[in-house]
C-alpha cells in the first residue's frame, strides 16, 4: 500500500517536468553533429512523420536511390534510424561505398542482387540474393550491391542512423584536388592511371 501511495503522490507532484516525446527536426536550423534542433511542439504536424516518396525514380548509370532520411521525414531526428528505396536496371551497380556512421540492411523485394562487404581484417563477405532475403552490412565497412539478375532489382535499405552519410571509394581518391603526385605515392598506381581517373571523376592536381 505504502509504495501505491508513493507512485501517486509522485506522479500528482507538480514538480515534475513534462518529457517531449519526440524532437522533430527544424530543417531551417543548422544540423549538429546530434541532429538537428527541435521544430516548436505547437508547430509540429502528422505530416512531419509522414512521406509519400518512395516510388520508382529514373536511373541514372543504372540506378536510383529514393532516400527517406531526417530531410524527407522531420519526424526522424533524434530516432537513430532510417530508410531508402533502391532501384536497378539488368547489370545496375551501387560502387564500393561505405557508410561512416551507419549500419545498413538490405531487403531484396524484387529481383536478384549480389551485395558484399570487406571487413577490417580484408576478409570478404559476399551473397547472391533473391525476394525475400535479408543482409546487413556492418558500419563503415566497404560495401557494394549490383544486379545480378536477368530483370530489374528493387531493394529497401534501412540505416542506424537519420542521415547516413556516404562517401564513394573513387570519387574520395580521384574527385578532389589532392596532388596526383601524393595519390600515386599512396595508392600505388602509376601517374598516368591516376590523372586518367582523375579526368573521369571530375578531380585536379
Amino acid at each position: 500500500m505504502s509504495i501505491i501511495l508513493f507512485f501517486f503522490a509522485l506522479f500528482s507532484s507538480t514538480s515534475i517536468v513534462t518529457v517531449q516525446s519526440f524532437c522533430v527536426a527544424d530543417l531551417k536550423a543548422a544540423q549538429t553533429p546530434s541532429g538537428y534542433l527541435c521544430k516548436a511542439p505547437e508547430s509540429v504536424k502528422v505530416d512531419d512523420f509522414v512521406f509519400s516518396g518512395l516510388d520508382p525514380q529514373n536511373t541514372t548509370n543504372g540506378i536510383s536511390i529514393s532516400p527517406a532520411f531526417v530531410d524527407q521525414i522531420p519526424g526522424l531526428n533524434g530516432l537513430g534510424f532510417a530508410a531508402a528505396r533502391l532501384d536497378m536496371d539488368v547489370g545496375g551497380v551501387v560502387p564500393m561505398h561505405t557508410h561512416p556512421h551507419a549500419s545498413e540492411m538490405l531487403i531484396i523485394v524484387h529481383g536478384t542482387v549480389t551485395a558484399g562487404f570487406i571487413s577490417a581484417d580484408n576478409s570478404v563477405y559476399i551473397k547472391r540474393l533473391r525476394k525475400g532475403d535479408v543482409m546487413v552490412l556492418p558500419q563503415g565497412l566497404l560495401h557494394f550491391q549490383m544486379n545480378s539478375g536477368k530483370g530489374k532489382a528493387t531493394v529497401y535499405l534501412t540505416f542506424s542512423s537519420t542521415n547516413p552519410s556516404v562517401q564513394l571509394v573513387d570519387v574520395a581518391l580521384f574527385g578532389n584536388n589532392l596532388s596526383s603526385d601524393l595519390v600515386t605515392k599512396t595508392t600505388l598506381l602509376d601517374l598516368y592511371q591516376v590523372k586518367k581517373l582523375k579526368g573521369v571523376f571530375g578531380g585536379s592536381g
